[in-house]
């Protein structure tokens, strides 16, 4: 009798361990916590800016293309209308009219165009504050356009774009910026420039809007020059490519003054970066290090991150200036909440798990006992009554659905094997009906010496969709091969059922694009499933070596004789598609000694371990090795192309069926 094997007692050792990791996560789970708060609410933030920033800058680049389309779809009209110049004062109103955004347009021409309107005539249209349109000419002596920078630089780069911000007559508060377009007369000579002149204020409202999105709870404090504290919220700010200001929370600094000025009076060199890179229409943000957001630095005098982006078509740059101490409070106060509900959570688990271990575990040594008695076989050994509804009573019902499973897994074994035993052995009965349909004896005719063939057929699984045929009629060999779509029991069926067709049809019919529509017409009428089976039908003329054939879909055999190339043949579709296709016939005339390979797609799509195709390059090569080597015998061929193809395919399994026909036309006459 062999001695009981002692066990330490679980509970013990799980109170022990349990008690030594609490006290070594409690430091650990809380900083680490705390840390990884902190960057993830650093990382959402940084990211919830750059989402606002981007759709701050797409909603300026929609209006701006808004602009750019109502004003460049009048450009053919005006330019048809270039002889009648008073039409022009109304096209001006029109395209005011028909565009919000457009505050006034002006048609500038260049000197002495129209001699009747003088020196300077420039069609000007403008939206008045009650929402009326005053259209004027205003190019005189007293605002000579003709000399205006604007003027001569837009004639001289005779391309569209966006005119430098600025601010009209008198009006110094709300900035300016127009689009210029080139105006052509038919000969295609520079004659004027269209100026559509949009108001900058609507950009300020776009980004006042963008800006009460933010969580700009927190603000900083700072001292200006004067020594009074005052605070700053997160704002947004537009810059040409120059640094000029166009959009600025503080409207003294628009039109007024330069980034540049900001960057050279700063010593940060990070500032400076900031400046160049936005100027330089560059995307990016600062104020963290390589990968996460941990430093912040000092932005026209405030610790912050900047978040910056082109305005795509302008030479604009937008930014969003974020105090660091927006971020900084939330990440420390996500962090803290967290790191203290960890170690919260690790003291009252502590507490509990220490009394309750023991009473948890006590049903497993009466359940480790009755799982003793199954694994002997015993599958209707008692288990032990559990209350309560936790996993240990899970595992008691598992061991006790297991017990049932087995019972009842040992009895369906039973009855399975027998059933897959007889499967397989009416799958062997169809494979070897199947086989005993295509004619196995070769050489099949010894007793001529005009006509030569081999073939072999390898199913993928053990039946297959894979044909091929021949017999003699009227001194003519009919041969096919065909491939049926899709493996198994349907493919073999049809596969059959084309067979005996062929069978059938040629017969009575000799040329073989009549025998394929003869076949295609039976198996469309019956085909339910969708089915479709590539064929090549062909008729060999044995006194003359004529050769008459129709491919439906099927891979182009080889001809084997003088070189190795494939038989030209026309892009028929597969039987089974579509009643009442025409298929086309061809006619070629083989050469005594001549060797016509044909085979399914098993050959050239057949794959290695690494799904690497045979290729038809490989059924080129081996082919033409054979021919170098005289040993063009449909025997060899066949052999050959097999033992390459099981040899590139290795220890992969096969893909589909493997199907190879090999007529050889040796043309001495019976």
């Amino acid at each position: 009798m062999s001695k009981k094997r002692k066990y330490s007692s679980f509970a013990k050792r799980l109170t022990k361990w349990l008690v030594l990791a609490l006290f070594v996560i409690l430091g650990f789970a809380a900083f680490l916590i705390f840390s990884l708060a902190s960057s993830f609410v650093y990382e959402e933030e940084g990211m919830r800016h750059e989402i606002l920033l981007n759709e701050a800058v797409e909603k300026v680049r929609q209006v701006l293309s808004d602009v750019y389309v109502g004003t460049v779809n009048h450009v053919p009209d005006i330019e048809e209308n270039l002889d009648r110049p008073d039409f022009l004062f109304d096209k001006m109103e029109e395209i005011v009219s028909l565009n919000s955004r457009i505050r006034s347009i002006g048609l500038c021409f260049v000197a002495d165009y129209y001699p009747q309107k003088g020196r300077w005539f420039c069609p000007y249209a403008v939206r008045l504050e009650d929402g009326k349109i005053e259209k004027k000419n205003v190019g005189d002596a007293q605002y000579d356009y003709l000399t205006s920078e604007w003027f001569v630089e837009a004639l001289k780069a005779d391309s569209s774009y966006w005119s430098k911000p600025f601010f009209e007559g008198n009006d110094t508060i709300t900035p300016l910026v127009s689009y210029l377009i080139p105006i052509h007369d038919k000969q295609g000579r520079t004659v004027g420039i269209l100026g559509a002149d949009v108001s900058l204020e609507w950009m300020k409202e776009k980004l006042k809007e963008k800006d009460q999105k933010i969580n700009d709870k927190q603000w900083v404090k700072i001292e200006n020059d004067k020594g009074k504290g005052y605070k700053r919220r997160p704002y947004s700010f537009i810059i040409t490519s120059d640094g000029t200001f166009l959009v600025h929370p503080e409207e003294n600094r628009i039109l007024r003054k330069n980034f540049q000025m900001l960057v050279d009076a700063d010593s940060d060199t990070i500032t400076n970066y900031v400046g160049r890179q936005m100027m330089a229409g560059k995307r990016g943000y600062f104020g963290k290090e390589p990968d996460d957001f941990a430093e912040s630095f000092d932005f026209d005098g405030v610790s912050s991150y900047v978040f910056y982006s082109p305005v795509k078509h302008t030479d604009w740059s937008m930014a969003l200036v974020v105090p660091a101490i927006n971020f900084d409070v939330i990440a420390y106060t996500v962090g803290g909440i967290m790191a203290f509900f960890v170690i919260l959570a690790l003291l009252v688990a502590y507490l509990v798990s220490r009394r309750t271990i023991r009473s948890a575990t006590k049903p497993l040594n009466q359940l480790a006992a009755s799982a003793d008695e199954v694994a002997k076989g015993n599958f209707n050994a008692t288990l032990p009554e559990i209350k309560h509804k936790d996993e240990i009573r899970q595992l008691r019902d598992s061991f006790e659905q297991m017990q049932n499973s087995l019972t009842q897994y040992i009895a369906e074994l039973k009855e399975t094997t027998a059933e897959k035993a007889s499967i397989e052995n009416e799958l062997r009965v169809a494979h070897d009906i199947q086989m005993s349909m295509l004619p196995k004896t070769f050489p099949p005719f010894p007793e001529r010496n005009d006509i030569d063939l081999a073939a072999s057929l390898t199913p993928a699984k053990d039946v297959g969709g894979d044909l091929f045929d021949f017999f003699i009629r009227d001194n003519r060999l009919f041969f096919c091969i065909g491939d049926v779509s899709g493996k198994g029991i349907p493919a073999s069926l049809l596969m059959a059922v084309t067979r005996s067709l062929f069978r059938n049809v040629a017969a009575h019919v000799l040329e073989p694009n009549l025998i394929v529509a003869t076949l295609n017409k039976a198996i469309v009428e019956n085909n339910e499933k969708n089915m479709f089976v590539t064929v090549f039908v062909g008729v060999l003329d044995l006194a003359t070596g004529e050769l008459l054939y129709c491919n439906a879909g099927h891979n182009s055999p080889l001809l084997i004789g003088d070189g190795v190339g494939f038989l030209p043949c026309d892009p028929n579709l597969p039987i089974g598609v579509i009643s009442g296709y025409g298929f086309s016939l061809q006619q070629t005339t083989l050469q005594p000694q001549t060797t016509i390979f044909l085979y399914t797609d098993g050959l050239n799509e057949a794959e290695n371990i690494r799904h690497a195709l045979f290729g038809d390059n490989r059924v080129l090569e081996v082919a033409q090795t054979l021919l170098d080597e005289d040993k063009n015998q449909v025997e060899t061929i066949v052999k050959e192309m097999a033992e390459a193809v099981h040899a590139f395919v290795g220890e992969a399994e096969p893909s589909d069926d493997l199907t190879m026909l090999a007529v050889q036309f040796l043309g001495e006459g019976k």
